[in-house]
């Protein structure tokens, strides 16, 4: 149902949210060509740089949900422009930073900021357009996200090549301005999901503090106690807020949205267990390419644009098809594709050619182009209007969620190969090594993230309830 609350076309919605969706990949997949370049100025080791990734998944993952409620209750458009400015200004400071423990403050912070952006456009794109257009609309969007992540590897790598990494953050600095310009002219009226509600703060603190220490704890799990009583704690954290909201009266997550919605609850592990096994390829092939096969930045990020590419294209192509197919079946073969791609990964060696490497690529970019926008179509189509904010933030964390595991797993194993190690001088051997292990954890992860899509039953037409 298009919300009569918009004085907005649904052209310019799409416009405005396609660019903004398109800041966060990007800054991710640019910066993870950059890692090794950062380590070596700040002399930091493998656990380190890892972290300065995980800290901005923490941040994203944390706020997804209390924005998204915030949104629904008092308005998408006015979250959605608070976070693009505070986005863009720690843009800003990022590129200034003198330190690893200054960077990884403000790229925090810019997570915050990336949390605001993604709990709402989403929700103001499946608002803006009916129920039949939203797997075609919703696909155009995952081709801006996937052009972002195209942009990244290839770009990040030139600019860290001629200019330095902090190049990067002034370069998203800047996207982010011309964002907000475009968010300010063209983005009328306001949304709302609701109102004469309150907002769960005690929730929401319980929530964020929970995700936090569960996301830092499993990036660190290798380091120590502290660590480990970190992760359990959130785990605990997450189950008293479970527990809360069931006898919230109005609850921050519905946890009626997951206990009898079948197709939003599957949905929405499908996007956990993909992003866990997808999310660190970039980061792994991108220490392989440049530490192993001696590409600098600027090739590697060559070769690392190949995934995204095919992401672009095929992406819009599985959206119109999830308005016609059952998006199950789109998104569960996008998922196999997934699986084949890591269990290949999971045999490189330091002879293997880059061929391989840019064929297998192309196979993952297809594979998750067919998976993402049917999901995310699955998703926002099994909940009413009211829920768009908290649904499109429910799909965010698990992205993020996914994401961070899928760093904490890296950061691990890592940890037992490579521990010492400044990752300049990782060893060849023992690098593909600790890589190859990665993948294999993946890619048996990853079978389970097929049986959990074609596990959400029947989606199709299960609109505007």
């Amino acid at each position: 149902m298009r919300s009569p609350q918009t004085q907005t076309t649904p052209l310019h919605a799409l416009l405005v949210t396609s660019l903004s969706s398109s800041l966060t990949p990007f800054m991710s997949s640019s910066i993870s060509v950059a890692i090794p370049s950062i380590g070596a100025e700040f002399g930091a080791d493998v656990l380190t740089v890892n972290l300065l990734v995980t800290v901005f998944l923490a941040s994203l993952a944390a706020f997804l949900l209390p924005f998204g409620r915030l949104a629904d209750l008092y308005g998408r458009k006015k979250i959605f422009l608070v976070g693009v400015s505070g986005y863009t200004f720690f843009s800003l400071l990022s590129a200034q930073a003198s330190s690893v423990t200054v960077l990884m403050l403000a790229y925090a912070l810019q997570g915050v900021g990336g949390a605001m952006i993604l709990s709402t456009s989403v929700a103001i794109l499946t608002s803006a357009f009916e129920a039949g257009e939203r797997g075609k609309v919703l696909g155009i969007n995952a081709t801006a996200v996937y052009t972002g992540l195209s942009v990244g590897p290839f770009l990040g790598g030139t600019l860290t090549y001629n200019f330095g990494w902090r190049s990067i953050f002034g370069l998203n600095c800047l996207v982010g301005l011309v964002t907000l310009g475009i968010a300010l002219t063209k983005l009328k009226g306001e949304w709302l999901g609701t109102s004469g509600e309150k907002f769960d703060l005690a929730g929401s603190l319980l929530s964020a503090s929970s995700l936090t220490a569960i996301i830092y704890g499993a990036s660190t799990f290798s380091l120590g106690d502290v660590s480990r009583a970190l992760f359990f704690l959130g785990l605990v954290g997450i189950a008293a807020f479970i527990l809360k909201e069931k006898s919230t009266k109005f609850p921050l997550l519905n946890i009626g949205l997951f206990s009898s919605n079948r197709a939003f609850t599957f949905s929405n592990l499908a996007a956990l267990i993909n992003y866990s096994v997808t999310y660190a390829t970039a980061l792994l092939l991108s220490f392989y390419l440049q530490l192993v096969k001696q590409l600098d930045p600027q090739a590697a990020g060559l070769v690392l644009l190949v995934q995204p590419l095919f992401q672009v294209v095929v992406s819009p192509l599985a959206g119109r098809l999830s308005d016609r197919i059952e998006p199950r079946i789109v998104a569960s073969v996008g998922m196999a594709l997934n699986s084949v791609g890591l269990f290949i990964f999971a045999l490189l060696t330091p002879q293997s050619s880059l061929g391989l490497v840019a064929g297998n690529l192309v196979l993952m970019g297809i594979g998750f182009g067919l998976f993402s926008s049917p999901n995310t179509n699955a998703v926002m189509s099994a909940v009413s209007e009211a829920y768009y904010g908290v649904a499109a933030s429910s799909l965010g964390t698990m992205r993020f969620l996914g994401q961070a595991f899928s760093m904490a797993v890296a950061a691990t194993i890592f940890a037992v190969y490579l521990k010492g190690f400044q990752i300049a001088a990782a060893p060849a051997g023992l690098l593909v090594q600790s890589t190859t292990v990665i993948f294999s954890v993946f890619a048996v992860l990853s079978v389970s993230g097929v049986a959990a899509s074609l596990a959400r039953g029947a989606i199709h037409h299960n609109v505007d309830k």
